[in-house]
């Protein structure tokens, strides 16, 4: 399955340069943990980073770092993982265990943002799949009760 199938479309982005505030209180309006960092290249935005709630507590608030006197890019992740829309998930899945990350930003051919995709996203699909099975299961059953009824 291309990962294009998958992804969150609905992506909150913000800017390099906004305030740490900026991005906390977009987190809150938003109901987000994770922020995409974008460059405006053209008519696209781009990928250039990655803002989580975590890279705030822990580079900013537990260091007594003024929240007012730092921008995203100085706290952002900039060993961005990123993958194409057209990626295959299994694939996707071994990159992402290999980085370590639980996001992912997904890109169209120009490298333009089109969505995100989260391990949380991952597990939902295959619960669906696993749920699936199991139902399958259950229906084998229930037509071998009847045919054994029937005999």
């Amino acid at each position: 399955m291309p990962v294009g199938e998958l992804c969150n479309r609905e992506v909150v982005i913000i800017a390099p340069d906004a305030s740490i505030n900026q991005a906390v209180k977009l987190m809150r309006d938003r109901h987000v943990g994770d922020l995409v960092v974008v460059e405006q290249r053209g008519a696209e935005p781009v990928p250039v980073g990655m803002l989580t709630d975590r890279d705030i507590v822990v580079e900013v608030l537990a260091e007594d770092v003024d929240p007012q006197s730092v921008s995203v890019r100085d706290v952002m992740s900039i060993s961005l993982v990123t993958v194409r829309e057209r990626d295959d998930l299994v694939d996707v899945i071994g990159r992402m265990r290999s980085h370590g990350v639980r996001r992912v930003p997904v890109v169209n051919e120009q490298g333009g943002l089109e969505g995100i995709l989260a391990v949380d996203d991952i597990l939902e699909l295959l619960a669906e799949q696993v749920n699936g099975l199991a139902g399958l299961v259950r229906i084998e059953q229930q037509r071998e009760r009847e045919r054994r009824a029937e005999a």
